[in-house]
C-alpha cells in the first residue's frame, strides 16, 4: 500500500514536482519515502524515514520517480525506503503491491548469483529485471520479461540512466496526467491535478515508456502497442488544503452537507437506472472493506428496509465462501473512496467474469472499480485527505438510502428527506455548544482504555462506524455492541466506571436500546446518549435533529467529531494514524 510517482518535463524541477506529487499521495503510506532524479551526475536518490519534507531536495533534474511506502516486507528504515537501485545503478525502481511470490524468486536470483541489500520484495523485482537484461538489450523489454514472472498486484515505476521511464500496472493503479511536453505519472489523478490538462486511466495488464518524445504503450502480455487514450482532466476540487483548520479530518467532517447535496445532483434516470436492474437481479449483494465495508452493510439495510430488497453485505476480504455463488443475473453494489480496494476489486473481478453486474460509488476519478462497472455512480465529494474516511462514508450511506428510496418508488420523498438533513447536519456542525460539549465529553473518554458503543437497526453499522473511528484515531479499544445482544455475552465487561455511549433514534427499536442502557447503568456503566431527546439513563446528553428515516447518517457526525476530538486529546497524528494507510491496494 504504496504512492508512486514520476515526473518528466521542463518546466518543473523534477524533485519539487515529485516532491509535491508525493505530499499528495502520502495518505497511502508516511513510513518512509525517497526520491530518485536524473541529472549530469547519474540518477541520485534520497530517501528518509517519516512523513514527506516540506523542504526543497538538494538532489535537482527534469526527470525524477518518487514513492511514499507502507511497509509490508520489511522495517521502516531508510534502507528499505523505494527507489531501490539497481546493482550497477543503471535503473531506480519504485513499487506499489505485494510480490507474492517473492521468496520462491528470490531463492532462484541468489543461486544465479544476484546479491540482496534490503529485506523487501521489491528488491526481487529489481534482480529479476537484471536477470532479464541478459537476454533483453532494451530495458522495457527485461521490464516487462520480469514484469510477467510476478504474482499478486503489483504496478511499478522504473527510471533509467538514458532518461527513459517505464511502468506498469497489474492490480495497483497507475494513471498520467499530460500538459503539453510535460508528463505525470501516479497512483492517483489527484496528486497531479492543477498541473494536467488530460489524463490517462492505464489497464491492468499494460505498460508505458516515455523516452525523450516518443510514449509508448503495450499490452505486457501480447507484447502489442495500445493507442494512448487520454480524456480530459475533469476532477471535482483538485486543490488539496485544510483552509482555516487545523486538520483535514475536521474539514472533511464540516463537509459532510456539501457531500449530500452533491448527490442530488445526479440525474434521476441514474438512480432509476439502477433501481430497475436491482429489482430484476436474482441476487443483490453490497460489498466493501474498512468503512466501507460499513457502508455496504448500511446500503444492504436500507435496501431490505424502503426497497424490499433481499440484500446481502458481504466484507471484500471474507467473500471467498460466496465465489461459487455469485453468477449471472447477480448484481453487486460496491461503494469506496478509492475504487482500487484489491480485496474488494478480487470479488468484483470474478462476479464480472460471472456474468454479474456492478454498481459502484466512487470518489475517485478513473478507477479501476468506475471502469468495471455497470452503473458509475461519482461522489463528486472533493479530496478526501485524512486516512480516517469521514465525509465519504456519509456520503455512502445517504447514497445508499437514495437508492434504495428509488427502489422503492419515492425517489422524490427521499430526495427531500436528504435535502432536509443536509441543511439540519449545517446547522449542527456550526453550534458552538455542541461542539464544545463534544469537545469535554471527548476530552474525559480520551482517558479510558475501553469503551462500549450502543445502538440496534438502522445504527448498528453506525455504531460500528463509530467504533473504527475512536479506534483509529484514538488507539482506545473500542467495541460497538449490538444492543439486543448485550446480555448475551457484553454483559460481563459492565462495571462501575465504565463508558458507554449510546446511539438512539426515534423509531420502533428506541425502548429497545433504553432498555439495553437499563442494563449497563445498573452494573455502574456512565452512558453518553446520542439522541433526539434526553434521558434519565444518560450521564451526558449529545442532543441531535431528529432526521426521521435519515437518522442515522445524522448520527455518524457525533460519533466522527467524539473520534476526532479524542485522538485530538491525546496528541495522535489525526490525518495520518499510525500503523494504516488510507487505499489498501494490496491484499
Amino acid at each position: 500500500m504504496c504512492g508512486i510517482f514520476g515526473y518528466v518535463g521542463t518546466e518543473r524541477d523534477a524533485s519539487d514536482a515529485v516532491i509535491e506529487g508525493l505530499r499528495r499521495l502520502d495518505y497511502r503510506g508516511y513510513d518512509s519515502w525517497g526520491v530518485a532524479v536524473l541529472n549530469r551526475h547519474g540518477i541520485e536518490v534520497e530517501k528518509h524515514v517519516g512523513i514527506v519534507t516540506k523542504e526543497p531536495l538538494k538532489i535537482r533534474g527534469n526527470i525524477g520517480i518518487g514513492h511514499t511506502r507502507w511497509a509490508t516486507h520489511g522495517a521502516v528504515t531508510e534502507n528499505n525506503a523505494h527507489p531501490h537501485y539497481a546493482a550497477d545503478k543503471s535503473f531506480v525502481l519504485a513499487h506499489n503491491g505485494i510480490v507474492e511470490n517473492a521468496t520462491e524468486l528470490k531463492a532462484v536470483l541468489e543461486k544465479k548469483g544476484h546479491k540482496f541489500h534490503t529485506q523487501t520484495d521489491t528488491e526481487t523485482i529489481v534482480r529479476l529485471v537484471e536477470e532479464k537484461q541478459k537476454r533483453h538489450k532494451k530495458l522495457a523489454d527485461a521490464v516487462r520479461a520480469a514484469f510477467k514472472d510476478l504474482t499478486g498486484r503489483n504496478t511499478i515505476i522504473v527510471l533509467a540512466k538514458d532518461g527513459e521511464v517505464i511502468a506498469a500496472r497489474n492490480g495497483s493503479p497507475l494513471v498520467f496526467g499530460s500538459k503539453n511536453d510535460e508528463l505525470y505519472f501516479s497512483s492517483d489523478v489527484l496528486s497531479f491535478a492543477p498541473h494536467v490538462s488530460s489524463v490517462m486511466v492505464m489497464e491492468n495488464g499494460q505498460m508505458v515508456s516515455k523516452n525523450g518524445q516518443r510514449l509508448q504503450v503495450m499490452d505486457i502480455a501480447k507484447g502489442t502497442k495500445v493507442t494512448p487514450k487520454f480524456e480530459k482532466n475533469a476532477i471535482v476540487g483538485g486543490e488539496v488544503n485544510k483552509g482555516d483548520y487545523d486538520h483535514y479530518m475536521l474539514k472533511e467532517i464540516r463537509e459532510a452537507p456539501f457531500v449530500v447535496r452533491q448527490l442530488l445532483k445526479e440525474p434521476d434516470t441514474n438512480y432509476r437506472a439502477l433501481a430497475a436492474a436491482i429489482k430484476k437481479a436474482k441476487n443483490v449483494y453490497t460489498i466493501g472493506s474498512g468503512t466501507a465495508g460499513a457502508a455496504a452493510a448500511q446500503i444492504a439495510f436500507y435496501l431490505r428496509v424502503y426497497g424490499e430488497i433481499k440484500a446481502t453485505a458481504l466484507i471484500g476480504a471474507e467473500a471467498s465462501d460466496y465465489y461459487s455463488l455469485i453468477g449471472k443475473g447477480d448484481l453487486l453494489i460496491a461503494p469506496s473512496q478509492s475504487g482500487e480496494t484489491a480485496d474488494v476489486l478480487e470479488v468484483l473481478e470474478l462476479a464480472k467474469k460471472r456474468g454479474a453486474m456492478i454498481a459502484s460509488h466512487v470518489n475517485m476519478p478513473g478507477s479501476m472499480m468506475t471502469r468495471m462497472s455497470d452503473f458509475k455512480f461519482m461522489a463528486q465529494a472533493g479530496p478526501e485527505i485524512c486516512v480516517m474516511s469521514t465525509k465519504i462514508f456519509t456520503s455512502q450511506i445517504a447514497w445508499g438510502y437514495l437508492v434504495a428510496k428509488t427502489v422503492g418508488g419515492k425517489l422524490q420523498d427521499g430526495k427531500r428527506n436528504l435535502s432536509a438533513l443536509a441543511t439540519a447536519m449545517n446547522r449542527y456542525l456550526k453550534d458552538e455548544i455542541v461542539l464544545k460539549t463534544l469537545k469535554e465529553i471527548a476530552g474525559r473518554m480520551a482517558k479510558k482504555e475501553d469503551l462500549y458503543i450502543l445502538g440496534k437497526g438502522q445504527n448498528q453499522q453506525i455504531i460500528k462506524e463509530g467504533m473504527v473511528k475512536i479506534i483509529e484515531g484514538s488507539y482506545i479499544h473500542a467495541h460497538g455492541i449490538p444492543a439486543g445482544d448485550l446480555k448475551h455475552y457484553a454483559i460481563t465487561l459492565m462495571e462501575e466506571g465504565t463508558p458507554v455511549i449510546a446511539v438512539v433514534s426515534n423509531d420502533t427499536l428506541k425502548n429497545d436500546v433504553l432498555n439495553a442502557i437499563h442494563e449497563v447503568k445498573a452494573r455502574g456503566a456512565k452512558v453518553v446518549g446520542i439522541a433526539p431527546e434526553n434521558a434519565e439513563q444518560f450521564i451526558d446528553w449529545l442532543k441531535v435533529p431528529d432526521t426521521k428515516e435519515t437518522s442515522a447518517i445524522m448520527n455518524v457526525i457525533p460519533l466522527q467529531l467524539l473520534a476526532y476530538y479524542m485522538a485530538l486529546a491525546r496528541g495522535n497524528n489525526i490525518d495520518k494514524p499510525r500503523n494504516i494507510a488510507k487505499s489498501v491496494t494490496v491484499k
